[in-house]
């Protein structure tokens, strides 16, 4: 998915951007800056949080069609991806050194949603018929994979197609190019809003990911190339402890106070108002990995591979512990006296 324009740091200043100037740079590419399930990027950029610990860092997203996130970290087009810990796992068994280093969700934070009328409620009832993904490939189409195969469905059962989010999805509910697709907020909001489906399968949190999945997912992370993180330690910690000091500042916040802060285009656009996305938000808020403050949880890699292994993407060993670290993490509470 190719990258968009880039996103500009929110209530510098010209004094904040004098001193900005002075800092290391990192370049950070996210697969979709304005949803919810990538929403700490964003806010730690609105917070300054990147500013107060050391490093300036250009946000930029990715947008339908072109290159991802995590394959622009590979190429060396950015420093880092704002993108699903899946992918280092994808990575490892294509000779590629990609780690995560802070776990920022402990969920998917997705829903299947289903076009109305069409009384899907399992994976088992879209046998025959075409599902939307966020693009084929994608963790999104893995999810989709793996609960259609807990169904009992063979990949040639059904059909999968790029459908992205926001209006491409929407129109592929309501033009019967997919009979269910799975997306996140505020595309939910407005497929809801628009009376145009309805959410069949909860993947966005809590109990909804323990019975589809099996136990907790591991999703949005920064992913860096292991040989970069190590040639500039302080730029990749720098990142990790302000998104670190983000996760904190939203244990004693309100949706509505991530509302204020956030581009007010994120929060209030043809998608969902301001008071839908916040109550979109604070439904959704258990993906976020509060508890952990960005630490690993300790069966999460191990339920993603197995869902990459039933989704027919990996047959080989792969090396768990080398698809990510927390030494950054640790680091971070360390310095915030959190641990």
């Amino acid at each position: 998915m190719a990258a968009a324009a880039i996103v500009l740091p929110l209530g510098i200043g010209m004094a904040g951007a004098a001193m900005a100037a002075d800092m290391p740079t990192v370049t950070l590419m996210v697969g979709g800056i304005d949803k919810q399930i990538y929403l700490p990027y964003q806010l730690a950029q609105s917070l300054g949080m990147y500013e107060k610990y050391g490093v300036h860092v250009e946000l930029s997203t990715e947008q339908n069609g072109g290159v991802g996130a995590e394959d622009a970290v590979v190429s060396g087009q950015v420093n880092m991806a704002g993108a699903w810990y899946v992918h280092t796992i994808d990575f490892q068994t294509k000779g590629k050194d990609i780690i995560g280093i802070i776990q920022l969700s402990v969920a998917p934070g997705e829903r299947i949603m289903c076009a109305k009328g069409t009384n899907i409620t399992s994976p088992a009832d879209w046998k025959g018929q075409a599902v939307g993904v966020t693009d084929l490939g994608s963790g999104t189409d893995d999810l989709v994979s793996y609960v259609s195969a807990r169904a009992g469905l063979a990949p040639t059962d059904y059909t999968k197609i790029a459908a992205g989010a926001g209006q491409t999805m929407i129109a592929a509910l309501k033009f019967g190019k997919a009979v269910c697709g799975i997306t996140s907020q505020p595309t939910v909001n407005a497929i809801q809003k628009l009376d145009v489906g309805y959410p069949a399968i909860d993947l966005s949190t809590g109990a909804g990911v323990t019975k589809w999945l099996g136990g907790d997912f591991p999703a949005a992370n920064v992913l860096v190339s292991r040989a970069w993180a190590d040639a500039h330690p302080t730029e990749t910690q720098g990142v990790v402890n302000a998104l670190v000091a983000t996760l904190n500042w939203m244990k004693t916040h309100t949706a509505a106070d991530v509302a204020n802060v956030m581009p007010k285009d994120f929060v209030s656009n043809q998608l969902s108002s301001q008071d839908e996305y916040i109550a979109a938000l604070q439904q959704d808020w258990g993906q976020f990995n509060l508890d952990g403050l960005g630490m690993m949880p300790e069966n999460g890699p191990q339920t993603v591979l197995d869902i990459e292994k039933a989704a027919g993407k990996i047959s080989g060993n792969v090396d768990l512990p080398a698809t990510f670290t927390d030494q950054y993490v640790q680091a971070a509470l360390k310095l915030e006296g959190l641990n």
